[in-house]
């Protein structure tokens, strides 16, 4: 009777230990434990992207027990599209597996773990698109995996957005050149009406 509890009991370990080395490396947003604050500073209005900024401050929440970011090692800060504007967009989707979720997909920073509070300048890349976005931190452990999280928003992810606006792709020096070289056509047609005109006037009086 032993002998067959001894066997069933280092099946159940093989087994387990089996699931662990499957799952090793899979983590999942909801096993992640909310204990970073994070928040965001930004002009009022409508951020270009290219020119404006977006100051991030993050730390762990002073509230919790000590000893909750022991296994913190290394912080990574990201911009994330908010509910609104992933709508009908499958390459923005929320996936709860963290290496297949497409929710934050520009980093604003990484740094090692400090336990005093942090704070980024970011000026936004000229590639961001237009959207509605949050700020996501995520803090990671000596093995590279994501441990905790904290955001700029509600869990819902409602409150605390902005919006950014994507570079439009003319340029200024562009839109001068466009209209010179209207101007330029115009006066070029008048001068072709003129000349014939001219023409015509020189033959009848001959």
């Amino acid at each position: 009777m032993a002998v067959s509890s001894a066997r069933g009991l280092l099946l159940a370990s093989l087994l387990l230990s089996c699931l662990i080395h499957e799952c090793y490396g899979k983590i999942l947003f909801s096993s992640l434990q909310r204990t970073l604050q994070v928040t965001t500073s930004t002009k009022q209005g409508v951020l270009k992207a290219g020119e404006d900024k977006v100051t991030v401050t993050w730390g762990v929440n002073q509230s919790l027990p000590s000893g909750t970011d022991s296994a913190y090692k290394t912080v990574t800060v990201k911009l994330c599209y908010s509910p609104v504007s992933q709508k009908d967009r499958a390459w923005r989707k929320t996936v709860d597996l963290l290496e297949k979720d497409k929710t934050c997909q520009f980093k604003i920073a990484a740094r090692p773990y400090d336990k005093t509070v942090q704070t980024a300048e970011w000026i936004v890349e000229r590639e961001v698109p237009t959207s509605t976005y949050f700020v996501r931190a995520y803090a990671f452990n000596a093995d590279g995996h994501e441990v905790a999280y904290g955001q700029s928003t509600n869990d819902q992810k409602t409150t605390n957005l902005f919006d950014i606006q994507a570079i439009s792709g003319r340029h200024a020096s562009l839109d001068i050149a466009s209209v010179c070289f209207s101007a330029f056509s115009v006066v070029s047609l008048f001068g072709f009406f003129y000349l014939e005109k001219r023409k015509v006037r020189s033959s009848q009086q001959k």
